[in-house]
């Protein structure tokens, strides 16, 4: 069974492609700190806050892709 943090990572892959990421989707940039999922991704001063659960993540991460994650995550 795949665990959140592999099915999430898959998401954000398929949401924005392999050019898209151009390295911004390695495994180390999309995280679990603190309850609260977290994603960092190069060129940004610091992580977005995704929800506290994997269902909230996922939501967080179609919207940003939908619009070309400009703006970042509201906290």
């Amino acid at each position: 069974m795949i665990d959140e943090k592999e099915r999430l990572h898959s998401l954000l892959f398929e949401l924005v492609g392999e050019e898209g990421c151009n390295g911004a989707c390695t495994d180390a940039e999309l995280y679990e700190e603190d309850g609260e999922w977290k994603l960092f991704l190069c060129g940004f001063m610091e992580p977005w806050s995704m929800g506290k659960t994997a269902a909230e993540a996922e939501a967080n991460l179609r919207k940003f892709a939908h619009s070309g994650f400009e703006g970042g995550a509201s906290a």
